[in-house]
């Protein structure tokens, strides 16, 4: 059974008299483990296609299946449950709450969830640790690099275990080094199993991808898979280091 199924989906927005078909009949399965760059100009579908995948919005027509479940049939608790528990997301914008350490906004999913507040530090801790950044837990975003901040928006989208991420556009405000090295996060989260689909407007950064979909005027325009996708943590061992960074490892 795929992840992620959608059969025939349309999506159309009524704007006084003119429609907009901003999907149409869109039929596709994301497998389990797949790393999958979404790309088209803009207005081709792809930012709507990503928020039915996030359940963020539902399709005009057709079905969409989240782990067999038909999404359109489910209540807006059960929809908010499966963006919760089933789903990560990271944005170009981190969208991290300025005035809460690093570790308060990776806590912040699980204060939905049932856990007492001990666990839940000790999962954010270890998400943390997981994109490098334990010995960043108590900073506040003003005190993080935007990669930084970005990989905390990535440890937060992970806390829940999610079966799946959605990144749209999560490098679209760093420079390419920390592009690099963030892609290199997704690739090995990617290898650990978890399901990656990832919103650029860039082809070199949807050459890390294993599969594209490219978009154009609300339909699927072309669906590869890539035989070797570039390897982010070799391209970034060939490029030369970062002065700053290694200077703001040492202040800090």
């Amino acid at each position: 059974m795929p992840l992620l199924a959608i059969e025939g989906v349309t999506k159309d927005y009524h704007l006084g008299r003119h429609v907009v078909h901003a999907l149409r009949g869109v039929s596709l399965t994301i497998e389990r483990g797949d790393f999958v760059a979404v790309m088209g100009p803009s207005g081709s579908g792809k930012s709507t296609f990503m928020n039915i995948l996030g359940c963020l919005d539902n399709p005009t027509a057709g079905r969409y299946d989240i782990d067999g479940a038909d999404v359109g049939t489910l209540s807006r608790d059960a929809l908010a449950r499966i963006r919760n528990d089933k789903i990560g997301f990271v944005f170009q914008i981190f969208n991290l709450l300025p005035r809460t350490s690093a570790l308060e906004n990776v806590e912040l999913p699980l204060l939905y969830s049932a856990l007492p507040a001990r666990q839940r530090r000790v999962r954010a801790l270890t998400r943390l640790d997981d994109v490098g950044l334990g010995n960043r837990a108590l900073h506040h975003p003003s005190q993080l690099s935007g990669g930084q901040q970005q990989r905390v928006a990535i440890a937060r989208a992970l806390v829940n275990d999610p079966a799946v991420i959605l990144a749209d556009e999560p490098t679209g405000n760093l420079d390419t080094r920390t592009s690099v090295e963030i892609l290199a996060l997704l690739q090995r989260l990617n290898r650990e199993g978890i399901t990656i689909v990832l919103v650029t407007h860039e082809p070199d950064i949807a050459t890390f991808a294993s599969r594209t979909l490219t978009f154009r005027d609300g339909r699927l325009l072309r669906d590869e898979r890539v035989a070797a996708p570039m390897d982010a943590a070799t391209v970034l061992a060939s490029m030369p280091a970062d002065a700053d960074a290694e200077a703001e490892e040492a202040v800090a």
